[in-house]
């Protein structure tokens, strides 16, 4: 009993450090006092609660955004920035889909040093979505920009410093294109700094940077002495459907540093995203490594480097660099020993089966515990706790790995276990850098000392067992933290995706608890690994799914259509808590499905749209539509996607759609005030009739909704779009 006891606290401390493994890289706190050279994130708070406010939403074109950028004006007149303000219609293209936007931008932009020269362009936005005050997105740029330039104030930089406040990036990135199609300082940029926000709290990383990477991150080494970066989030984050400015910036060829916050996403884009909820210490991180980057860039003494990089910090305390080429053969050279090696102790066959069992069935017993308990608890059970759920994925992985070696494996001995484990792991690294090359840096500091330790053992008969030991504590303190920041990222989902990954840490720590293994029957070591898992899932089940914190998605809008009326809701899939015929269904304006039922009929002023010219153009035509947006502040036309539209956009500003799917849909946006009356030209690759849907959004209710309203649970809130009253019509043109 003392040796399963032992065993089950193995169990436990495992998952103990899979759950700690957040606070490896603790936050800076806050400066009480101010500091002459340093940022000072209170002084930065305080004037980011002048801007906001009331903290109502501020979406572009609006009242409320008005507001905003004249309490803005003069804030940067009271840091020493006199600001330049431009004005235009400015359309963007989606690069990952079907979809054009447009709007009304007005920029701010300043610069402090020389005029003559290349200039440092720093950057954020100021408009906010319509649901939600963004006090972190992107008001912590504003408040770090703001604080650099106060830093800035009096001195004579070498190069001149630019900071842009634009307006239009929640639309689509309106203002960046704005500022580089239209303003003539873009000629004049090299480098950029960008400030971005996808959740309230959590360290500042740098997750971005120019193609070749070098000058980049010898830049952002020599100056921050607190990283938070590694390689591999650039090549996931050109994976993923988000966007931030540097997607357009990109286009040219300058050095950028894209910075972000990312923890608890859930008050993103919502009501939630406050003053309050806005950690100083995010603040304090995000501030000191952009005014580092912009004292170094600025002075004219920035390192020079070419080329492309590997780089991860270590624990926020350094940045391990490597050139690219280096780490792609230094992984090869560890694949190749650990296959040598794997042959000569007999690794290959069922220890090699094994590993691979270990992860595979990893994610299979996490995703049959999320299947389940999402059956019984459907929508996102583990918004309000997730520390709850991905200890029960990573229990899952306990049970998986135990089960493997145990019953797969075949053999007890470390020797070849170890083996059989790096070998795994260096071809998984190799297999990953074909789509991601950046993630090879991950992959070598762990093999490299299981490697030494093997090579060494013809001196010390400890050397294996001590470079395993070393091994399992580098994958933890490298690969851990990168874990902790993928669940930030993964918030929504597929828990079961971090099985796997979770493995690929505790896998080999079980390994050198092999002696323990095999002083208990597999039977009994089976039996509490599962146990434990199961025990995971009952408590991630019956946690609360949401909280006053961390809030459910839920967005309610009143739809009026040709074919009646319906309220729909925008939630997580969980059902909505009233009294009606509700059910999951399609609707003509979104690809997400909606809960929906039938509601009373309320008159609702529908956009128009009036074709004001027409024109052949090379293997089709060009549309001129006239807006009438009716009290709409947005209007969206959609076309099926046989229509085969190739651009649309207003003046200097039409833009060819992005690459999308086969089966996506194409949409033409025009958001704000300016749009009643705007004119947009769509281009269409054919000379038959294209069948539009036309949408008009507001925000806001009817009367008629009040009892929606009032039954929407307490820890429940829109987010990505508010509250709206939403027309749907049609047109044939």
């Amino acid at each position: 009993m003392k040796r399963a006891g032992a065993l089950l606290a193995v169990f436990i401390l495992l998952l103990a450090a899979m759950a700690l493994k957040g606070l490896l890289v603790p936050l800076p706190t806050p400066p009480g006092i101010p500091n002459a050279e340093g940022f000072d994130a209170d002084r930065a708070a305080a004037r980011l609660a002048r801007i906001l406010g009331d903290q109502q939403p501020h979406p572009a074109d609006s009242a409320a955004g008005d507001g905003v950028r004249d309490r803005l004006i003069a804030e940067m007149r009271a840091v020493g920035l006199e600001p330049r303000i431009t004005d235009d219609f400015a359309c963007n293209e989606n690069r990952r889909g079907r979809s054009v936007n447009c709007a009304r931008v007005r920029n701010l932009v300043a610069t402090i040093g020389p005029a003559d020269g290349r200039h440092l362009l720093l950057v954020s936005h100021y408009d906010s979505t319509f649901a939600g005050p963004g006090a972190a997105d992107d008001g912590i740029g504003l408040a770090a920009m703001l604080e650099i330039a106060e830093r800035l104030r009096g001195q004579r930089p070498a190069r001149a410093v630019t900071f842009l406040f634009n307006e239009g990036e929640e639309l689509g990135l309106l203002g960046a294109r704005a500022f580089l199609d239209r303003d003539p300082l873009a000629d004049r940029v090299d480098t950029i700094v960008n400030l971005e926000a996808r959740g309230v709290n959590g360290p500042a990383i740098m997750f971005e940077t120019s193609r070749p990477n070098g000058a980049a991150i010898a830049l952002y080494r020599a100056a921050v002495t607190r990283p938070m970066a590694n390689s591999l989030s650039t090549d996931l984050y050109r994976l993923i459907p988000n966007s931030t400015d540097v997607a357009v910036f990109e286009a040219r060829s300058w050095t950028i540093l894209n910075f972000a916050v990312i923890g608890n996403e859930t008050r993103y884009h919502s009501g939630g995203d406050d003053l309050a909820a806005l950690d100083r210490r995010s603040l304090q991180h995000m501030g000191e490594q952009a005014l580092a980057v912009t004292r170094l860039a600025a002075s004219g003494e920035a390192p020079a480097a070419s080329g492309e990089r590997l780089y991860t910090d270590l624990l926020g305390r350094a940045l391990i660099v490597l050139p690219l080429m280096f780490g792609l053969v230094l992984l090869g050279v560890l694949l190749l020993f650990f296959l040598v090696e794997g042959w000569r102790r007999r690794a290959f066959g069922m220890p090699l089966v094994a590993m691979a069992a270990a992860l595979a069935g990893s994610a299979a017993l996490a995703f049959a515990g999320h299947f389940l308990v999402q059956l019984l608890r459907p929508g996102d059970y583990w918004r309000a706790y997730p520390l709850a759920a991905t200890s029960a994925v990573y229990a899952c992985a306990i049970a998986a790995c135990v089960i493997a070696l145990l019953y797969v494996a075949r053999t007890r001995e470390r020797t070849r276990l170890r083996a059989a484990f790096w070998l795994l792991f260096c071809a998984l690294g190799a297999a990953l850098c074909l789509i991601a090359p950046g993630a090879a840096i991950y992959f070598l500091l762990p093999p490299l000392a299981a490697g030494l330790g093997i090579s060494g053992r013809r001196w010390s008969a400890w050397s294996e067992q001590a470079g395993a030991i070393i091994a399992c504590l580098l994958l933890y303190v490298t690969f851990g933290p990168a874990l902790g920041l993928f669940e930030e990222l993964m918030n929504g989902g597929p828990l079961w995706a971090f099985a796997p990954l979770g493995a690929m840490i505790m896998l080999p720590v079980l390994i050198e608890f092999g002696p323990v293994l095999a002083k208990v029957r597999p039977i009994l070591v089976a039996a509490g690994a599962i146990d434990l898992a199961i025990l995971g899932w009952i408590v991630a089940g019956l946690a609360p799914a949401y909280s006053a914190d961390r809030q459910q998605l839920f967005t309610i809008e009143y739809v009026r259509d040709g074919s009646g009326a319906r309220f729909a809701v925008n939630n997580d899939g969980a059902p909505v808590p009233f009294d009606a015929a509700w059910e999951r269904t399609e609707m003509l304006y979104t690809t997400r499905r909606r809960w929906a039922a039938p509601a009373p009929a309320v008159p609702v002023a529908a956009p128009a749209v009036t074709v004001v010219g027409q024109q052949p153009v090379a293997g089709g035509r060009l549309l001129r539509l006239r807006l009438a947006t009716n009290g709409a502040e947005s209007v969206s036309l959609i076309a099926a996607p046989e229509a085969r539209l190739r651009a649309a956009g207003a003046g200097a500003f039409v833009r060819r759609f992005g690459q999308g799917a086969d089966t996506d849909k194409y949409y033409v946006r025009c958001i704000g005030r300016a749009c009643d009356g705007a004119e947009i030209d769509v281009v269409i690759g054919s000379a038959a009739p294209v069948e539009f849907t036309i949408v008009g959004l507001r925000s806001g209710l009817p009367p008629a909704a009040a009892p929606l309203v009032a039954a929407r649970p307490a820890t429940a809130r829109p987010q990505y779009g508010t509250d709206a009253t939403i027309s749907v019509s049609s047109i044939r043109l």
